[in-house]
């Protein structure tokens, strides 16, 4: 068997389970590996199905030359389709993108604009405007638009989420995808929910983009647009293949996470993946730890290669130069769980009265506990939160918990190390829980954290 062409290789990419980094966590979570593709990333599927609906409409001509402004990946998949069928390619690339990215641009005989990555999307810098400028001063030109052009998500329509339903037996629950241009994690989210209506799609984003707020609030919000490392996910405009409807949830992921995430990844599970990998790998966890059981099946999809970011998540010494360094020697949640190994969760039923959760707090001497409903986390409740209530009415005593509560303690996995824990630490969130490997819960409290710092464990 053969192929006529590379581009005929496109797809069928497999479904791996992860076992290393998901440990502690219910549930079979799979990962769709996308880096088998022959351009070593998903943006293959929906860069060769733009050129084929542009010939099948004529906006491309024979001999024409294919215009897009891309981090990378996509124009890798439009160098390998205009190679193939006879194109020239002009990419504009902002200066954040990884070195490797431009220079295998560059090797597959496309023109490359590095433009400045700290302007806003309509400044004539930016590469979206450089990107539309070309196009309309090069006679026979296409302009791709990944952003907005639909084809993009009619791709993984069409072929990443048949093949993630079939591969899973159609026993898919929770499908995870970073949000850049929207087409995989929306395109996947079509299909699949048109399957099962049920099936949960979250969305990673990063710290500097526009979705999650937008998600939660319908605004646009200019104050939450501020520079990122991160490479192909997150945005500051609203792209039309994000269709908001199709994505459940958004969890956010700092450029270090994902970063950490990424070489986790690599060295436990044996997967050489991207930094946006990293980022939807680590949200997926998050989610995963607080929200997934034991008969549920994940699928969460991981872009592109490492090779693209050998220069940067892989190079020890940029990592060390941007405070990404993972210091090994620190403990992590597992090291807090064992030394607290005799300690029992204390937790309260939701219908529990205020005056009762008081003498539960003292008595055991803690000052915040989780709040469960059955055998299922619902909610905690803080005694400063209790002394408040008391001081404005004496008679909430005799209140149900369940009625003023806050919302439930964040999950954290087992190898998070205490620099994550404290950052995870604020005044909505004093306190952690986390899975053991028996899938018993753990509070981890800001004390902890702190005791495990300076070493001076009780």
């Amino acid at each position: 068997m053969y192929f006529d062409s590379i581009i005929n290789t496109i797809g069928n990419t497999p479904l791996v389970k992860l076992n290393e980094v998901s440990k502690g966590i219910p549930g079979t979570i799979l990962v769709k590996v996308e880096y088998f593709n022959p351009g070593n990333s998903m943006k293959d599927r929906m860069a060769i199905k733009i050129i084929e609906d542009a010939e099948k409409d004529g906006s491309l001509q024979p001999g024409g030359t294919i215009i897009e402004g891309t981090s990378g990946n996509t124009g890798m998949g439009l160098a390998l389709g205009a190679i193939a069928k006879g194109y020239k390619c002009i990419f504009t690339l902002a200066d954040k993108q990884s070195r490797e990215k431009i220079d295998v641009l560059r090797a597959m005989g496309a023109e490359v604009i590095v433009c400045p990555t700290n302007v806003a999307p309509d400044d004539p810098r930016s590469y979206y405007s450089v990107a539309q400028k070309l196009h309309k001063d090069i006679p026979n030109s296409f302009y791709v638009n990944q952003y907005d052009n639909l084809s993009n998500t009619q791709a993984h329509y069409e072929s990443t989420a048949p093949e993630i339903w079939e591969g899973t037996d159609g026993k898919i629950t929770h499908y995870v995808a970073g949000v850049g241009t929207g087409g995989s994690a929306c395109g996947v989210s079509k299909y699949l929910k048109e399957k099962n209506k049920d099936i949960t799609v979250i969305g990673i984003d990063s710290f500097g983009s526009v979705f999650k707020k937008y998600k939660e609030t319908g605004l646009l919000d200019e104050k939450e647009v501020y520079p990122y490392l991160t490479e192909g996910i997150g945005e500051d405009i609203l792209p039309q293949n994000v269709d908001f409807d199709l994505i459940d949830e958004f969890i956010k992921v700092t450029d270090k996470d994902a970063a950490i995430m990424a070489r986790k990844l690599a060295q436990k599970e044996g997967l050489f993946v991207g930094w946006s990998s990293g980022s939807a790998v680590y949200g997926a966890l998050e989610y995963a730890g607080k929200n997934l059981k034991s008969d549920d099946v994940m699928v969460i999809i991981l872009p592109d290669h490492g090779t693209r970011y050998l220069g940067k998540i892989y190079n020890d010494a940029w990592m060390n130069d941007h405070g990404f360094t993972e210091k090994m020697e620190l403990a992590t949640a597992k090291d807090i769980v064992e030394r607290k190994a005799n300690d029992q969760l204390v937790s309260i039923d939701c219908n529990m009265l205020l005056g009762d959760v008081i003498k539960t707090l003292t008595k055991k001497g803690i000052s915040q506990i989780p709040v469960k409903d059955g055998d299922e986390i619902v909610g905690s409740i803080t005694d400063s939160k209790l002394l408040r209530l008391l001081l404005e009415d004496q008679t909430s005593s005799n209140e149900k918990v369940s009625a003023v509560m806050d919302k439930p303690l964040q999950f954290v996995g087992l190898d998070n190390t205490l620099d994550v824990l404290s950052s995870l630490i604020s005044k909505e969130n004093n306190a952690l829980l986390v899975r053991d490997e028996k899938n018993e819960i753990h509070i981890i409290t800001q004390h902890d954290i702190l005791m495990a710092m300076t070493n001076s464990w009780t």
